[in-house]
């Protein structure tokens, strides 16, 4: 029996989006009032698994363990809540310094999510504050959700 996944954008969905690169840790705040529907998703069966690009790796404004200990943050508030995030993929590049495959709009990231946890992309969904989070799942079959950044998601997503 294959898994079904709420895959999320982690910049404006999670964490607040603050125009720029989230690159040191006063500027890294999560979004509150999410682990309701999250919890209801979760009961549902549903796995949550962080998709992001951070580019900001590459152009060297913070490092990949600065964005460990960002995700781990993550992690952790919802773990007191009961929530698991099953896991973190993310894309280090940034199109000004070379191309790739799993930068979103790309699809690299989910495709390996996928077949990792072994998902069924026609019960999946992916949440996000930009046109290419929605591009990205919608290339491997999975309904996109474009949201605005920052917003209460409890409202907007009780469709699932």
């Amino acid at each position: 029996m294959k898994n079904k996944a709420i895959f999320l954008d982690r910049d404006g969905i999670l964490n607040y989006e603050i125009g720029d690169y989230v690159c040191r840790p006063s500027e890294f705040k999560i979004i509150p009032g999410r682990e309701k529907i999250f919890k209801t998703w979760q009961d549902l069966g549903y796995l949550f698994i962080i998709i992001t690009n951070q580019g900001g790796i590459s152009r060297g404004y913070y490092s990949e363990s600065t964005l460990n200990d960002f995700d781990q943050q993550i992690i952790d508030y919802y773990k007191k809540y009961d929530i698991v995030i099953t896991d973190v993929f993310y894309c280090p590049h940034h199109p000004v310094i070379g191309n790739c495959f799993c930068r979103k709009p790309d699809s690299l990231m989910i495709e390996k999510a996928m077949a990792l946890y072994n998902i069924d992309p026609t019960q999946s969904y992916m949440i996000g504050d930009r046109e290419r989070d929605v591009e990205a799942a919608e290339k491997v079959g999975i309904k996109g959700i474009l949201v605005n950044s920052n917003i209460d998601l409890s409202e907007d997503l009780l469709i699932l």
